[in-house]
């Protein structure tokens, strides 16, 4: 597909249904994700800054993100979105510079976040991208009002609104779990609503009848996975055993035939 036509493919995804998403960090995990049946790959922005040696919190170069995003989007052929966390900078017109570099990669849509800041400083950074990507890039606007507890239903509505008058396509609002309040704001915000997975969220089909259109793992399988290499790394410097390296492992064959290139 072209990226006009993964752009387009990527917005039917959000019109019905609940699209999942089990967020990768790299190339390799794209392609493992893809040949799951993933319908498309989204980044994780915590796992993608672990990957490369950096911490979590628009701290990673930009230039590093537009590298993963190059690879990931070359090494799959559904489509892809990147989470760009904040832009990696206050400067709407900087942040926009980046979101264009991440759609001239291949990818069809970025996340976006408020974090601790004004909602309206990330409405600019919303408009400049819109700007400067045109119609098709897919913007997630990601509202941390509940993540972070700075409020509930009624500020969630709020900045939804915003948003979407600057240009965003999609409302991600991690940390939300109540069903009537998930409810409640699939209703009121007229856009795709993106929930993250988190204890205590209703199941897929619960999700979907409450209006949900996006489910997204966030960085628990990243992190997940890093667990899993902290543990057999640390055994092995412990004892030098290989013998339990192996459990859990996915087969030479396997992996290899995944990753291949046709």
């Amino acid at each position: 597909m072209s990226q006009s036509d993964r752009a387009a493919a990527f917005r039917r995804l959000h019109e019905d249904g609940l699209l999942i998403l089990p967020n990768a960090w790299d190339a390799g995990t794209a392609r493992l994700m893809a040949s799951l049946g993933a319908k498309a790959v989204a980044t994780t922005s915590a796992g993608v800054a672990w990957a490369h040696g950096w911490p979590d919190g628009d701290v990673l170069p930009a230039a590093r993100l537009v590298e993963t995003a190059r690879a990931v989007a070359g090494a799959v052929g559904v489509p892809v979105s990147i989470d760009i966390e904040g832009g990696y900078g206050d400067d709407p017109a900087a942040v926009a510079g980046t979101a264009r570099a991440v759609w001239d990669a291949g990818a069809v849509g970025i996340n976006i976040e408020d974090g601790g800041g004004a909602a309206e400083a990330l409405a600019e950074k919303i408009a400049a991208i819109r700007a400067a990507c045109g119609p098709g890039l897919f913007i997630n606007a990601r509202c941390d009002v509940w993540l972070r507890g700075l409020g509930g239903l009624d500020e969630g509505l709020a900045r939804a609104a915003l948003y979407r008058a600057a240009g965003a396509d999609g409302f991600f609002a991690p940390g939300l779990a109540e069903a009537e309040t998930i409810r409640a704001l699939a209703a009121g915000i007229h856009m795709p609503l993106n929930l993250m997975a988190v204890p205590g969220l209703p199941e897929a089909a619960a999700l979907t009848a409450l209006g949900v259109r996006r489910l997204s793992a966030g960085a628990a399988i990243s992190a997940a996975a890093m667990g899993l290499v902290r543990d057999r790394a640390r055994d092995f410097l412990a004892t030098g055993d290989a013998a339990p390296l192996g459990q859990g492992a996915m087969g030479w064959a396997e992996l290899n035939g995944i990753m291949a290139r046709t």
